[in-house]
């Protein structure tokens, strides 16, 4: 049974998603079809923990039973030994008596020919490591991403001495819409901002509180922690639930020049693949 968090919430009952979660991956445990699930579905459990515990004794029962059982059954044997990753010419080793947490392992793109783009792992030692695989590539986003999160960047000029150009000076209010598919602990929202601005809000020199005055949020949630850095601004949600989501924030722009901006990106912390990104035009500024 999974609806949403508030309806599946049955605290009269001392039931909850957090015990749904944990029902489930006992369920699935020895079914083929779920083989490839299952891992996700034991992170993603793990992930909806606070402070270390799950919200309720029953929850905490089943979960402890789930990943009792999980552990005797896919991680019974300790990792020992190295794994090697290899893909083209590049190659990549864990030694797993030095790093018994994990690492990290990471390649370069290989060259175009097809049978060099075909990436092998190889595990030499006693046990069955875990395994991510992530593709990264530096390419210019020409249209927004969508995977789990839509975002929806929009600007609008607070102070502007010219109308049809931006300048030294500006104020800029940018508002960022978040639609979000489903629950999730943990998320990040972070959108860059033109080299030498400053965001307004912090409190420190040459801040400006009437500036901020109007900045809107929308939604049932709100940031655990907002920072304002010199290359962007980022909003970290300790828990943000499915539906619509809107922050504002407000930017002074104070070197002339063109910036090219990487795209605004929301994240799910410990599950990346669930993401959204918005590209941002190259920014013009007059002195």
């Amino acid at each position: 049974r999974f609806s949403n968090e508030a309806d599946d919430f049955w605290w009269w009952l001392m039931d909850s998603a957090d015990s749904n979660a944990a029902r489930l991956i006992l369920t699935v445990m020895d079914d083929p079809g779920w083989k490839d699930d299952l891992p996700r579905l034991v992170t993603g459990h793990l992930a909806r923990q606070q402070r270390g515990a799950w919200l309720t004794t029953t929850a905490n029962l089943w979960g402890a039973l789930a990943l009792d059982k999980f552990s005797a059954r896919f991680e019974s044997v300790p990792v020992a030994g190295r794994t090697v990753a290899k893909l083209g010419a590049a190659t990549s080793t864990l030694d797993w008596g030095k790093k018994p947490e994990g690492d990290r392992l990471m390649l370069a793109w290989p060259g175009l020919a097809a049978s060099q783009g075909t990436l092998t792992v190889a595990q030499d030692g006693k046990g069955k490591p875990w395994l991510t695989v992530q593709s990264l590539a530096a390419v210019p986003l020409k249209a927004p991403l969508q995977a789990g999160y839509t975002l929806t960047r929009t600007v609008t000029a607070i102070e502007q001495k010219d109308k049809a150009r931006y300048s030294r000076g500006d104020v800029l209010r940018v508002r960022l819409q978040i639609d979000a598919a489903s629950d999730r602990n943990w998320v990040v929202v972070a959108d860059p901002v033109p080299g030498g601005a400053t965001l307004l809000g912090g409190g420190g020199g040459r801040d400006s509180a009437l500036a901020t005055q109007g900045e809107k949020r929308e939604g049932n949630a709100w940031p655990a922690y907002e920072e304002r850095s010199f290359e962007a601004y980022r909003a970290y949600y300790a828990y943000l639930p499915a539906g619509r989501h809107v922050l504002e924030y407000t930017v002074r722009l104070n070197n002339a020049g063109r910036f090219a901006l990487p795209p605004s990106r929301v994240e799910a912390m410990y599950a990346p693949e669930t993401f959204g990104e918005a590209p941002i035009a190259t920014l013009e500024v007059a002195p």
